[in-house]
């Protein structure tokens, strides 16, 4: 098969950080073209990468002919009319979480690629950490027994900087909830199937950051009920003071069961807590080295830093669903099932009670 073309829309940090290098990483793919509605963002991310073709149009950059797939990662209101436009022209699209302003408009959004036959993904990046698969692979397994908790929290310091687009509704949908805890979510989602009701609380504490105004939440909790029975008790700040940022601060997923309890934390990527009945506390046990990288994955991971290049094996999911005709994982579908929860959760905020889920 000839390169796999890609365009991306959106040319920020995420996009230099994690979806330029994981596509050199893999070849037989090139970024053919690049889109920013900023022109000096643009024009950096031209600079950095050699790539000529720039617009910022992304209709003039989806439309393309040596454009086979399109990468999005611009703020969240975009993400759908973007989408839409590439999934008519007929192209295969990986976007940033969330995927979109709602539930309505992301089920809309998985349909509409359905139908076209295109590759879809959402990128929930954490799913790539080889802690996490191999945490995924136990609960398959049966390690837990009978399922009784699922808790996680991330605490991250990023005081009252300006976090640009994201502390405004109108261009993010959600603060915190959407940025952070949208991947806790979709953990929850992964390990322990869906919600049936919960109960949410959303707070801003920081309303001027560094003189612009920040309407949207910088903490949330989730509290929820599993189909599968258990209970879940979701947390994430960005206003853990001392806490640091990214795969510094702290990042804790525990699940617990009648036969055993598991926790997992980001930043010790090769490493899980296991505890079972009757013991006298946690162990500490090592991944198998065969969970290190997504399967067909060319990374090495004992080349760089393993706690960023983890995100490279993303690009290459991706690209090998193009490849092999078949779904990405995880889906829009996936990216939609966590704005269900989401929009359930601004709604039980907003409300202050229980809302039930479909």
């Amino acid at each position: 098969m000839s390169d796999i073309r890609i365009a991306i829309v959106g040319c920020g940090g995420i996009t230099l950080q994690n979806h330029i290098p994981g596509i050199a990483m893999c070849g037989e793919a090139k970024v053919t073209a690049l889109c920013d509605a900023n022109a000096s963002t643009l024009e950096q991310a031209r600079s950095q990468t050699g790539v000529t073709v720039t617009s910022t149009d992304y209709h003039e950059i989806v439309e393309r002919e040596d454009v086979d797939a399109v990468i999005i990662a611009t703020p969240n209101l975009y993400h759908g009319p973007i989408a839409h436009a590439a999934i008519k022209a007929g192209k295969h699209v990986l976007c940033e979480k969330p995927i979109a302003m709602s539930y309505g408009e992301a089920s809309q959004m998985a349909e509409a690629a359905d139908a076209a036959g295109v590759r879809h993904m959402t990128a929930f990046t954490y799913r790539f950490v080889p802690a996490m698969r191999y945490l995924s692979h136990l609960v398959r397994d049966g390690f837990l027994g009978d399922p009784y908790h699922f808790r996680c929290c991330r605490l991250q310091d990023w005081g009252s900087r300006d976090l640009g687009w994201r502390q405004e509704s109108g261009l993010a949908g959600t603060g915190e909830l959407g940025d952070m805890l949208s991947h806790r979510i979709d953990f929850a989602h992964l390990l322990y199937g869906p919600m049936t009701r919960l109960c949410a609380h959303l707070k801003r504490f920081v309303a001027d950051r560094q003189g612009h105004a920040s309407d949207l939440d910088d903490w949330s909790a989730i509290l929820a009920d599993f189909t599968n029975g258990a209970t879940g008790v979701l947390e994430s700040s960005k206003l853990a003071t001392g806490r640091n940022e990214s795969w510094k601060s702290q990042d804790y997923l525990e699940i617990n069961g009648s036969a055993g309890s598991v926790v997992f934390l980001t930043g010790h990527w090769n490493q899980l807590q296991l505890g079972r009945p009757g013991g006298e506390g946690l162990e500490t046990i090592q991944i198998p080295e065969s969970f290190w990288t997504w399967p067909g994955s060319p990374r090495d991971p004992n080349q760089g830093d393993p706690l960023v290049t983890f995100r490279y094996d993303q690009a290459f999911e991706f690209l090998d669903a193009i490849r092999q005709q078949r779904d990405c994982v995880p889906s829009f579908w996936d990216g939609a099932r966590a704005l269900q929860v989401m929009d359930a959760a601004v709604l039980s905020a907003r409300e202050s009670r229980w809302v039930t889920l479909d």
